[in-house]
Formats: structure tokens, C-alpha cells, sequence
């Protein structure tokens, strides 16, 4: 049994209800896409890698420590404050034991793309909810650039052993949907492979791994690629240097207290050093669309990633339509979207969301079923979601959590301005992305019980 499942033998229900306005000055924690690719960067380059504003979460924590089976010397030196000692491209050691990843799909991709590289074999492992998520689309491309599946489960689900390849080639691999973890896997193998790894993508995702691979020495050139796609081109075999990194605020944990301010009555919170990457800000254009005051000042970056302090009022909202393209730069925001939508006035259509099926739990239907058991009319047309909002959320509702972490952040917003307190079964899992999410909100005003 992992960690993340004696955890979840052990839930701990909670319920939130309509409290006073919601005000403060918050910094949420760093953003997890950065934190994962930062340790596994600083692992594959030689030298050390300083980290500052790392997410301590257990996702983070666990690819950190897969690091340090790898043979990478990674050591926390304050509060979010870490350091590694890298073993250079290909430089992985083969681990004692399976590698854990909890219920972190990017840790686990990525570490495979990173492995895939090496000439070693790792076991990889996680709780209940990855060990039901499909990897067959990661393994397909390391696959033809030499690396080989062992023992896997049926579809190439967890657990599985991964053996890199003693000789791995560079391809070009047009990637089946937008996914940054599909692109981000090829690009770490690519590392090792001589010659030039280039992946073409359709629609563009997030492109973290690319900036952070630029900041840590790689040469990769991005260009357009159609109306909406990207082709990225990586040179293989370079000696990437360690880097200092500063982490940014997570726009997807600042997702959750920014809609919040937005829907209780009389709430100003602003958000400091929030990442604006334009491939992280769907989120942001959709709200705004729909009549939300967001304020942006005090704009800089660092790594190539650029942020921004964010000042949040409540405002009336509006249903509005999200077109597909705009789901790579907010997949991991539908849900508390949905939850701003059912307190907008009038029908919200988020188009385009199949990639919610494949996460932590399938988040399309969950997210439909949370908002039902609280009062909302709502459908899923296809792989479109369709919320009627009426300007106010009835409550009531006991909300399933599914062991993710987003289902439950996202209905305890919900309860914070629904008409009766909203309940959900289990916080637990709100502690792989987010650990203080509970505290930071009732510092905020927050009614939780």
C-alpha cells in the first residue's frame, strides 16, 4: 500500500458555508509544473541547482525523492528552499526500489521521459487514482526512441518497469492531443539522444519545459506550426548546467481563492509573484470575459516564466462560451470555472474538455455531478460542459471527492457563496498540490467546519 493509499483509508470530511467577504494579501504556493521540472533539470545537470519557492506538496515531494533514488543529491535547505547536486544527461543510477509518485501523473511522465534516456530500468508505481490513469501515449514515443515497457499492467497502466534505452535515437512525433506531458516526455529523452529530438504539436501547450530547458543550457528552438500548434526542436547530448530558480505562484492553486473572491459579496484578495505565462492564462481571459475585475500590476519574470501581483474583486459574472483552443492553457481550471459559472447569470459552455476524462479521476463528470448534487442545472454534451447559471448556487449537497484534489478545493469554494453550506467526503488529497489550502482560505474569512 502507498502513502497516498493509507491516506485515503483515513478521510477527513469537511464543509464550507456563507461567511462574511473574503480580504488579504496571499502568496499561493509555487507552481507545481515549474517545481516538478526544476528537480528533474537540476537532476540531469551538473553542478547545483538552487531552487527557491518550491511547492511542497506531496506531488513535488515525491518526484523530488524519485530524484534522489535516480542518484541526484537533493536536500531541503529552509522553508521552500532546496538544493541539487546533479548527475549530468543520461547520468541516472538504477534505483533499489519502485519509484512513487502518489497521485502525480506529471511527476510520473515526466520521470519517465527523463528515464527513458538512460540505460537503466525503474519500476514505477503510485496510489489507486494513477495507477487507473492510461500511459500508453507516453510510452508509444520513448518506445521508438529505443526505450522498452516491461512488466506493465493491462494498457500500460501503473505499476510498470521502464527500461531506457543503452541507445536512444532522436525522432520527430507529432503528439495526438495538446499535452505538455506527452511533449515534455519526448523532450527529456531527447536529451541523451544525439541529433535533434523535434516534437510538433497541433494546438500549443504549456511550454514550462522548453523555458526551463533554455535555463538550463539546452539548445531548443519553438516556432509556429500551423495556426495554433508549435514545432519544437531539441539538440541532443548537451551538458546542461545548474541554474537558480525562482518558483512562481501557481496560477492553478490561485485558480481556487481567485474565484472565490469573485463570488462572495464584498471579497478583495491580492495575489503576489502569480505566474502569466500565456499558456497558463485561460483561465484569467475567461473570467475577464465573463465581468470579472482582475487588476494586473508589477509585471517581471524569471527563468523565462513572467508573473504578476493580481488584485481580485467580487463582480458580477456572465455566462460566456470557451472555445476548445483555449482548453491546453486551462485544463486544470474547468472545474472551479464550473463553479464561477453557476453563479454567473445566464449559460456557460466550456467546449473541447476530453482531457478532464483522463485525470486524477474523470473530472468532466465529476464536475457535473458536483454541481447537480448542489442544485445546478448542468449537462455533458460530448465532451462539452454546459453549466445554466442563475446567479446564485442552492447548496445543500454532499460532493464525492473521487481522491481528487481539485473536486474538493473546488466545492469548497462553491460552499463559501452557495445558499446552504456545501459538503465533501475527504480533504485529504487537497494536500498533494495545495497543503495549506485550508488555513489560507480561513485567513481569508473562510467558513470551513
Amino acid at each position: 500500500m502507498t502513502h497516498s493509499d493509507r491516506l485515503a483509508a483515513h478521510p477527513t470530511p469537511l464543509e464550507s458555508r456563507s461567511s462574511g467577504s473574503l480580504t488579504g494579501k496571499v502568496r499561493v504556493p509555487g507552481d507545481k509544473s515549474i517545481s516538478h521540472r526544476a528537480l528533474i533539470l537540476g537532476a540531469l545537470s551538473v553542478g547545483q541547482t538552487t531552487i527557491s519557492g518550491l511547492l511542497e506538496g506531496e506531488d513535488v515531494l515525491n518526484t523530488a525523492k524519485s530524484m534522489q533514488a535516480l542518484g541526484a543529491k537533493v536536500e531541503r535547505t529552509g522553508p521552500f528552499a532546496w538544493q541539487v547536486r546533479g548527475v549530468g544527461v543520461a547520468g541516472f543510477a538504477q534505483p533499489a526500489n519502485p519509484l512513487d509518485f502518489g497521485n502525480s501523473g506529471t511527476g510520473c511522465r515526466l520521470v519517465m521521459g527523463a528515464v527513458a534516456g538512460c540505460p537503466i530500468s525503474a519500476v514505477f508505481d503510485g496510489d489507486a487514482s494513477l495507477r487507473s490513469r492510461p500511459m500508453r501515449r507516453i510510452l508509444d514515443p520513448l518506445e521508438l526512441m529505443g526505450a522498452r515497457t516491461g512488466e506493465a499492467k493491462e494498457g500500460g497502466r501503473l505499476p510498470l518497469t521502464l527500461h531506457g534505452a543503452r541507445d536512444p535515437v532522436p525522432i520527430l512525433y507529432r503528439t495526438p492531443v495538446a499535452s505538455a506531458q506527452i511533449k515534455s516526455a519526448v523532450l527529456l529523452a531527447g536529451l541523451a539522444a544525439p541529433g535533434v529530438t523535434t516534437v510538433i504539436e497541433q494546438e500549443a501547450s504549456r511550454d514550462h519545459t522548453e523555458l526551463m530547458l533554455k535555463h538550463f543550457g539546452a539548445q531548443i528552438v519553438s516556432t509556429n506550426e500551423g495556426s495554433h500548434g508549435r514545432k519544437i526542436a531539441l539538440t541532443g547530448q548537451p551538458e546542461l548546467h545548474g541554474a537558480d530558480v525562482v518558483v512562481p505562484a501557481d496560477p492553478s492553486s490561485a485558480a481556487f481563492p481567485i474565484v472565490a473572491a469573485l463570488i462572495v459579496e464584498g471579497s478583495d484578495i491580492v495575489f503576489s509573484d502569480v505566474m502569466t505565462n500565456p499558456l497558463r492564462t485561460g483561465l484569467l481571459t475567461t473570467l475577464r470575459e465573463m465581468g470579472a475585475s482582475i487588476e494586473e500590476s508589477d509585471v517581471r519574470g524569471d527563468a523565462g516564466e513572467p508573473m504578476a501581483t493580481l488584485r481580485v474583486r467580487a463582480s458580477k459574472l456572465r455566462g460566456v462560451e470557451v472555445p476548445p483552443e483555449r482548453a491546453p492553457s486551462m485544463i486544470d481550471e474547468y472545474l472551479v470555472l464550473a463553479v464561477a459559472a453557476s453563479f454567473a447569470e445566464g449559460t456557460t459552455i466550456m467546449r473541447g474538455l476530453q482531457e478532464l476524462r483522463v485525470k486524477e479521476s474523470d473530472r468532466l463528470e465529476a464536475t457535473a455531478d458536483m454541481l447537480r448534487v448542489n442544485g445546478v442545472k448542468v449537462e455533458v454534451a460530448g465532451d462539452d460542459l454546459i453549466v445554466e447559471g442563475r446567479g446564485h448556487v442552492p447548496g445543500g449537497g454532499l460532493v464525492a471527492t473521487h481522491m481528487d484534489h481539485r473536486i474538493a478545493m473546488s466545492a469548497l469554494v462553491m460552499g463559501l457563496a452557495a445558499d446552504k453550506p456545501v459538503k465533501i467526503d475527504d480533504t485529504t488529497f487537497i494536500a498533494t498540490s495545495f497543503p495549506d489550502f485550508i488555513p489560507m482560505m480561513r485567513g481569508l474569512g473562510a467558513a470551513f467546519s
